[in-house]
């Protein structure tokens, strides 16, 4: 496996055994397929892009998590902690912010979220994407918070799947030329919700969430175990 990362030489995490899914995460710069994935898939939202949005930054820790599938990227999310940089949110949502972090909060904020269409259990992929961002900010950081921000017309779905709730109406996000509402959740109810459906891909209807995909107890520990 080529890196995709500058700064990143680790094994790729694999959460069964091997192939075909790999997933890895690590700090670094998105790159070669990677980035090509996410330009592409903003690109069909008619959004725009900047490749500062994709870096991670050491100095607060950032993580990048990329999902392969043989030798194609296929997915990706950013995982932005909060410190002397802020957060994307904070263009537009700066005031919502510091309402939390004025209680003590600890935000984490997931972006740059892109999986290829054509990509083989598109749902599944999402939802390990999400769970490895999980526990990133949860279990290894101890983040209270996930915040993100979306296009208005993927609110029902990020609430649906994922639980998420908005707090704002749209407001015009110069970064991507589009309208974005601020969504968010905290870990807790996360953690919640994967000890109550996680390992049970069988419930997926009548759960009428991701959660049913993401990984099961054991495997959750291990890849814990495995992360940077």
């Amino acid at each position: 496996m080529i890196p995709i990362f500058e700064e990143s030489r680790r094994t790729p995490l694999t959460p069964h055994g091997g192939p075909p899914l790999e997933l890895d995460s690590d700090f670094g710069t998105l790159e070669g397929d990677a980035y090509e994935l996410v330009e592409r898939r903003y690109g069909d939202r008619g959004l725009a892009l900047t490749r500062e949005r994709f870096n991670s930054r050491n100095e607060d820790g950032d993580i990048v998590c990329t999902a392969r599938n043989g030798d194609r990227t296929v997915g990706t999310m950013s995982v932005r902690f909060d410190g002397v940089g802020g957060l994307h949110t904070d263009l537009l949502f700066e005031a919502e912010l510091a309402e939390w972090r004025a209680a003590g909060i600890k935000l984490c904020e997931f972006g740059s979220l892109a999986v290829d269409r054509n990509a083989p259990e598109s749902r599944a992929l999402l939802a390990q994407i999400f769970h490895l961002g999980y526990l990133h900010a949860y279990r290894r950081a101890r983040c209270q918070r996930l915040v993100i921000e979306v296009n208005p017309r993927h609110v029902a779905f990020y609430r649906r799947w994922l639980g998420l709730l908005p707090y704002t109406t749209a407001r015009h996000n110069p970064r991507v030329n589009a309208p974005a509402v601020l969504m968010s959740i905290d870990f807790e109810t996360i953690r919640e919700q994967i000890s109550l459906w996680a390992g049970r891909a069988d419930r997926l209807s009548t759960a009428r969430c991701l959660y049913p995909l993401f990984w099961d107890e054991a495997t959750e520990a291990s890849m814990l175990a495995k992360l940077p």
